[in-house]
């Protein structure tokens, strides 16, 4: 699971004997972006191969580690999957990695995260992957169901992204909200192709035999180990996916693994009154547990609510804003800085207001000093009003801007 990402903070190294301070300004990953003396001055972390600085633990398994990089080069965010090859030989997965890696070479589509390189080292394998920053999306539906419209989005990338794979002769095995991940523009990426397989690996009968997957969202004639085919295993497993999406739990679900099988294999699943009839149709035809008469990716896409789109009608300010916008970047002009004024609240506490109203209203920032020494401060800023990307946008300039207000500030705590 990727870890959830931190507030901004601005890290202060008072020499209080020389009155000669520095201002470290850090981004949600712990990285130093800049500082009040060297505008450039970068971490002096793990640079891994000459490329790839490291930073945080986004999460862990039980064969590999995964942390949020950048390319020093590009400056471009990354994830990096970091594999102990010594448990990789120990249990016998040094081919599954081999076929990870060719798999995910395979399948480049926009709803699939990206393998950008492989690296290794005596003891280490590194895979620099795309970041996905809105994390899982098991982490979304777990707080209840989606909205029919972002449901139906998710699930229409879904399908797009498998439909792709199988047409490369991919089959994943392993679909599950865990394993679908959020971008920072909120589109779905399917990730962790570990278990996967390719057209070749079927045996002569034509069938996949290797039962995996996660028991909630596997296919019956998976749990029958008579063999299966990959795509119409798949297509059961976008089916859970969906009914997860649209009721925020399970459609087979018993504390019985046995029962919760039985469920399975007969596709005993209720649908709510409130589900519109073409995604009962559709869901029933997904959820069918004879795999020949399953629905194929063809025909999903030709049922209606498959079908509708899912644009976001959009308020006039935002269309004029996002059209500035546009405007301003097409033009090379550079985006107008956030005016923003400083008061003290008490002792530590510091409010930065702009002096404009934004698109959520006025943009609100909270600072707090933190003293660990009389040589040491940290200042740590959180955005308690307004727009989070009108934040993003005017936090380091809120940093250079009022570097001396806040200076003058910690001096006189």
């Amino acid at each position: 699971m990727w870890a959830k990402h931190q507030n901004p903070s601005l890290e202060v190294h008072c020499e209080c004997a020389s009155l000669q301070l520095t201002i470290f300004i850090l981004d949600e990953t712990g990285y130093i972006l800049s500082s009040s003396s060297n505008p450039h001055v970068t971490t002096q972390g793990i640079v891994l191969m000459e490329r790839y600085e490291l930073g945080r633990l986004l999460g862990q398994g039980t064969f590999a580690k995964v942390y949020y990089g950048r390319n020093t080069r590009t400056g471009q965010g990354v994830a990096i999957k970091v594999i102990d090859k010594e448990k990789v030989l120990r249990v016998g997965l040094t081919n599954q990695i081999k076929r990870e890696i060719s798999i995910m070479r395979l399948v480049k589509h926009p709803n699939i995260l990206e393998l950008y390189e492989v690296m290794a080292t005596k003891t280490k394998i590194y895979f620099a992957l795309e970041y996905a920053k809105g994390g899982e999306l098991f982490d979304k539906v777990s707080k209840g169901r989606l909205k029919e419209q972002i449901a139906r989005k998710y699930f229409q990338q879904l399908i797009n992204a498998v439909d792709f794979c199988h047409s490369r002769g991919v089959y994943h095995r392993d679909l599950k909200p865990e394993n679908l991940l959020l971008d920072e523009n909120d589109n779905l990426k399917v990730s962790d192709f570990g278990l996967s397989a390719l057209a070749e690996s079927k045996h002569q009968d034509g069938l996949l035999h290797t039962t995996c997957g996660t028991p909630a969202y596997v296919a019956p004639e998976v749990i029958n180990r008579k063999g299966y085919e990959g795509d119409k295993a798949d297509i059961w497993s976008c089916g859970v996916i969906l009914y997860v999406l649209l009721t925020g739990h399970l459609p087979f679900h018993d504390s019985n693994l046995m029962e919760m099988y039985r469920k399975i294999g007969k596709a005993e699943f209720k649908c709510p009154n409130w589900f519109p009839p073409e995604v009962k149709r559709l869901l029933t035809r997904m959820l069918e547990p004879n795999p020949e008469y399953r629905i194929t990716i063809a025909k999903i896409k030709e049922n209606t609510w498959f079908k509708k789109s899912t644009n976001v009608r959009k308020s006039r300010n935002e269309t004029k804003n996002k059209d500035s916008d546009s405007s301003d970047r097409a033009s090379g002009s550079s985006e107008q800085k956030q005016e923003m004024n400083i008061s003290k609240r008490e002792a530590g506490l510091l409010k930065l207001e702009a002096t404009k109203e934004g698109r959520k209203g006025i943009l609100s920032i909270d600072t707090e000093v933190f003293e660990f020494t009389n040589s040491f401060h940290m200042v740590e800023v959180k955005k308690s009003n307004g727009d989070t990307l009108e934040y993003q946008k005017v936090s380091d300039y809120v940093a250079y801007s009022y570097v001396t207000f806040i200076l003058a500030y910690v001096i006189v705590l």
